[in-house]
C-alpha cells in the first residue's frame, strides 16, 4: 500500500513538473485567467483559476440566461422604473428612468452596453419578482455545476457576486449555446428609440469588430473591487478557445492581455509578451484607464502617458 502511495505521489509530481516545463511564457496583467480549448477542455494558460473574487458584469451573462430559459415574451414592453437606479456604486445609465423599452431591447442593452438599469429590471420583471429571479439563478449555477460562484442580484454591483475563473468558463460555454447571447454580445452598435429619439449604444469590448479578431461571445465588467473583467469565446489560427480575465488593474492592461493571449494561441513570434502587445496593439485599442490618466501619445513604440483634462463618472463596464 505505501509503495503505491509513493508511485502515485511520485507520477503526480512529474505531471506537475511537466506542467510547469510546459506553461506559456505569456506576461498578463490581470490576477486570474483561464483560456480553455473550446471542445476538448485543454487548459491553454491558467493563473489562480480557483481563487473566488469578485466578477462584476459578468453576472449580467447569468442573468441573460435565466431570462431566456423561462421563455418570456421578447416583444414585451418594460418600463424602466425608480426602483432599477444604482443606489450601491451610483454608476451612470443612458436609459431614463420611465423609458419603455421590449424586454429584448433591454436584454440587448443590458449584454452589450452592460447597462445596470436594464439589468435589475430584468430581474425585476421576471415572474414572481427579484425573489423569484434569484431562486431561478440559484438553480442555474448548481445546474452549471459552478460550485464555487454565489451571485446575489443581477448587475454585478455587488462584490457579493463571487466566482472563480474555472466556473466562469463553464458559464461561458453555457452561454455560448444561447443563439441570443452570441449575436447580442457580439454586435459592435445598436440604435434604440428611447423615449420617442434614437439613441447609438455601443459594446463595452473595444476589441468586438477590431481587425483580426473574430470573437464568438464576450463580456466585460468592471467595480472597483472587481477591476477590470473579461470573457471571450475567440477563434484564433483554427483554434476555437475560451478566455476569462479577472481583476486587471486598468482597461488596457485587460485589451493586452487578451491580444497576448491571442498570439499565443496563434504562435506567432513564438512567445507572447507584454511589451511586444504594446507594440503591435492599435493605439485606439490601448487607452489607459488606471485612476486619471490617459495615453496621448505613442513614440519609439512605447506608449507615454499624460494627465487627462478631467475626471470621468464611469459608467458600466
Amino acid at each position: 500500500m505505501i509503495r503505491k502511495l509513493a508511485v502515485a505521489l511520485l507520477l503526480s509530481c512529474s505531471v506537475a513538473a511537466a506542467s510547469a516545463a510546459d506553461a506559456p511564457d505569456v506576461r498578463l496583467g490581470s490576477q486570474s485567467v483561464l483560456v480553455v480549448e473550446d471542445g476538448t477542455g485543454k487548459v491553454l494558460v491558467e493563473k489562480n483559476s480557483t481563487a473566488i473574487v469578485p466578477i462584476a458584469s459578468l453576472t449580467k451573462l447569468m442573468t441573460a440566461m435565466v431570462v431566456l430559459d423561462a421563455k418570456l415574451d421578447m416583444e414585451e414592453q418594460i418600463s424602466i422604473d425608480q426602483q432599477d437606479v444604482d443606489v450601491l456604486k451610483h454608476s451612470t445609465s443612458r436609459v431614463p428612468v420611465g423609458a419603455t423599452l421590449s424586454r429584448g431591447e433591454v436584454l440587448q442593452l443590458a449584454l452589450m452596453s452592460s447597462d445596470n438599469r436594464a439589468a435589475a429590471s430584468l430581474a425585476r420583471t421576471f415572474p414572481g419578482g427579484p425573489a423569484a429571479f434569484k431562486a431561478a439563478v440559484d438553480r442555474k449555477i448548481r445546474a452549471l455545476g459552478m460550485a464555487q460562484t454565489r451571485i446575489a442580484e443581477p448587475t454585478g454591483l455587488s462584490p457579493a457576486n463571487t466566482s472563480t475563473a474555472a466556473d466562469l468558463v463553464k458559464m461561458a460555454t453555457a452561454a455560448a449555446a444561447y443563439p441570443d447571447i452570441t449575436r447580442i454580445t457580439t454586435d459592435t452598435r445598436e440604435v434604440i428609440n428611447v423615449k420617442g429619439r434614437s439613441v447609438e449604444y455601443h459594446n463595452t469590448n473595444r476589441l468586438v469588430g477590431a481587425k483580426g479578431w473574430d470573437i464568438g461571445l464576450s463580456k466585460t465588467g468592471y467595480t472597483e473591487e472587481a477591476g477590470r473583467c473579461l470573457i471571450m469565446r475567440i477563434k484564433a489560427a483554427g483554434k476555437n478557445a475560451t478566455m476569462v480575465l479577472l481583476n486587471a488593474r486598468a482597461n488596457s492592461a485587460r485589451i493586452m492581455d487578451a491580444l497576448n493571449i491571442r498570439r499565443f494561441i496563434t504562435g506567432d513570434e513564438g512567445r507572447a509578451t507584454t511589451s511586444r502587445v504594446a507594440r503591435s496593439a492599435p493605439a485606439s485599442l490601448i487607452k489607459a484607464s488606471a485612476g486619471r490618466m490617459k495615453v496621448s501619445k505613442v513614440s519609439n513604440g512605447r506608449k507615454k502617458a499624460a494627465p487627462s483634462k478631467k475626471p470621468r463618472r464611469r459608467r458600466a463596464d
